[in-house]
């Protein structure tokens, strides 16, 4: 079976793991003030070019998302999300459970824009009965979205300066975000990201590393005492020069973005090859994220040979499928799966 159903199903990048190998018996000091830390740290600051930003490592995207809205909200406030947004489908309610709702918005492509932040700020804060209903604290997106989807640097400008006007935070999730930035139409750069938002994650689960997500906080007056809260979620490795280790391999000669473009260009040459049959799609990526729209009999035989998700039932007969690409998606794979569409 060849598997296209998620870009978490492989290890980790080869040169993460000797480099793992080569450091096992060195001893540092825990919880994420090795030197490893500190020099995967200092190339993220100049990626972003900022020196001023705090970088903090995370074991995963759920507990990245959770400590960081935690940290931030008052007991009353929520966190604007799509509707699709990960941490409102697939997240069990990890949000919920720290004690603040999902602030939920209508979104055909799984983007937020500046126009909704302020109807939903200003319907609130112009309600008479506003105590009685949860404040909106900040604003979460993702780059991609759940649905592969990006935004363009004039979107993330514009919705940058609507949650400015309303005092929102704007948190991004970037769990792929090296297939973001690596997208054929992608005109945003890490330095952009880091004016624009106050906090955003670069990951690495699905991007070339065992695990680990990196915390860029952006926003001075969320910076202070930072650590206590990723211990308290359980978010903290006590053997942090592992994800030290593997941020400094991953941004060491462009590896992060070489991956994430060889992801990338897998995903356009499926794209291609359902487009050439003349299939729809549910939602137009440019990312490593592909759902194509194929009768049911066309998806039945495909999954005799691949592991794909099925996304969405489109009517009796037709569903939308998500074909996912990774860093370490072989082409060989990807050419045989194209002649088994061609056959379709």
């Amino acid at each position: 079976m060849i598997r296209f159903e998620c870009d978490y199903a492989e290890g980790a990048h080869p040169k993460i793991l000797k480099k793992l190998f080569d450091t096992n018996f060195e001893q540092t000091p825990g919880y994420g003030v090795d030197e490893y830390c500190e020099r995967a740290k200092n190339k993220i600051k100049k990626l972003c070019g900022n020196e001023n930003i705090d970088v903090h490592f995370l074991v995963g995207g759920t507990q990245a998302n959770l400590t960081v809205i935690s940290s931030i909200l008052k007991p009353y406030q929520g966190v604007v999300s799509a509707e699709t947004g990960h941490i409102n489908v697939h997240e069990t309610g990890a949000i919920e459970q720290t004690g603040h709702k999902v602030i939920t918005l209508p979104s055909g492509d799984g983007k937020v824009t500046a126009e909704q932040v302020l109807d939903i700020y200003n319907s609130h804060f112009e309600d008479s009965l506003r105590e009685h209903t949860v404040q909106p604290g900040m604003v979460y997106i993702s780059h991609p979205t759940e649905n592969g989807t990006t935004y363009t640097k004039s979107e993330l400008k514009n919705l940058s300066k609507a949650c400015k006007k309303c005092n929102l935070p704007l948190f991004l999730d970037g769990a792929r975000l090296g297939y973001g930035l690596m997208a054929e139409n992608n005109d945003l750069s890490l330095e952009d990201i880091t004016n624009l938002c106050d906090i955003f994650y670069i990951g690495g689960t699905k991007i070339g590393a065992l695990f680990g997500e990196a915390v860029v906080i952006c926003n001075e007056k969320f910076k202070k005492d930072f650590r206590y809260n990723i211990k308290q979620r359980g978010a903290m490795l006590a053997k942090g020069r592992i994800l030290g280790i593997q941020f400094d391999v991953l941004f060491e000669n462009d590896l992060y973005f070489e991956i994430s473009k060889h992801a990338v260009d897998m995903a356009m040459l499926i794209k291609n090859a359902f487009s050439q049959k003349g299939f729809k799609f549910l939602y137009e990526s440019s990312t490593n994220q592909q759902f194509p729209i194929l009768p049911n009999d066309k998806l039945e035989k495909l999954s005799e040979k691949y592991s794909f998700c099925c996304w969405n039932k489109i009517d009796e007969n037709h569903s939308a499928a998500r074909f996912c690409t990774s860093w370490a998606t072989k082409k060989e794979d990807v050419l045989n799966l194209i002649e088994d569409i061609k056959k379709l």
